[in-house]
């Protein structure tokens, strides 16, 4: 099976990362810029390239703000829990994992998987049901990190929580009724964060597995975030705490 990526971050990470699952680059008449970059590089990695009209992309895409570019590329490899465990066995640092407990919203889980890559996580975990998958428009919105860093998609978020605990990482469950504040908790040891879906939150049997609930403080009158934002909240403190230089250097 084939999927379309589009936008020039995911087509450009693509070609940068797996040539050799890109099997076409579609791109608009009179390419310019980066477009034309893309194309460049596609060819000298000896992808096939197509030049089609605007209209064309469109319908191939499902929507207008593709970039004037879109791949057709192998469908998107899942990881597995071990795979990710693997990886922060590996690492120098403590372990780091993303739990996402029922994300709907394709534009949520681009977001989150973009702040993950780019805070250094070890890995993403979803649901199978009742979530949302790697889709073209999470890809989009990721500009190319789901290229970078390991998803796995598994049958049971509670299970997989007893799993994570058995190989010696704290889970961590980001809950508005949480009693410990995000900035008090100690996240500098092997953690796993756990992240709600956006209109439930944590459902009740995986909070259940958390070893502890931590809340991000709120001054204003709306008492609540958006998932991809509190998800990129907790990620930036975990990395805060554990770095011993500012994160920006």
């Amino acid at each position: 099976m084939s999927r379309i990526v589009f936008g020039i971050n995911p087509v450009r990470e693509a070609i940068r990362s797996s040539p050799d699952e890109v099997e076409r680059v579609f791109y608009c008449e009179h390419p310019k810029g980066e477009a034309q970059r893309l194309v460049n590089d596609a060819k000298k990695c000896h992808i096939k390239t197509s030049r089609e009209e605007k209209k064309y992309l469109d319908k191939l895409t499902g929507e207008p703000k593709h970039q004037g570019v879109a791949a057709l590329i192998s469908d998107f490899s899942y990881s597995d829990l071990h795979d990710i465990l693997d990886v922060c066995k590996g690492s120098d640092d403590a372990a780091f994992i993303l739990v996402l407990d029922g994300i709907q919203d394709p534009h949520n889980l681009g977001a989150i998987a973009r702040s993950a890559e780019a805070a250094g996580a070890h890995g993403i975990i979803i649901p199978k049901d009742r979530a949302v998958g790697v889709t073209s428009t999470v890809e989009k919105v990721a500009c190319g990190a789901t290229q970078h860093i390991k998803i796995a998609r598994v049958t049971n978020i509670a299970r997989t929580l007893e799993e994570i605990k058995e190989a010696g990482i704290w889970v961590a469950g980001l809950d508005g009724s949480g009693d410990t504040s995000l900035y008090s908790a100690d996240l500098k040891l092997d953690t796993a964060l756990v992240v709600g879906s956006e209109g439930k939150g944590i459902r009740p049997l995986v909070r259940k597995k958390c070893d502890f609930l931590i809340n991000i403080p709120m001054r204003g009158k709306i008492n609540s975030l958006n998932a991809s934002v509190s998800a990129g909240v907790a990620m930036y403190e975990l990395q805060r705490q554990r770095s011993s230089t500012d994160i920006s250097s």
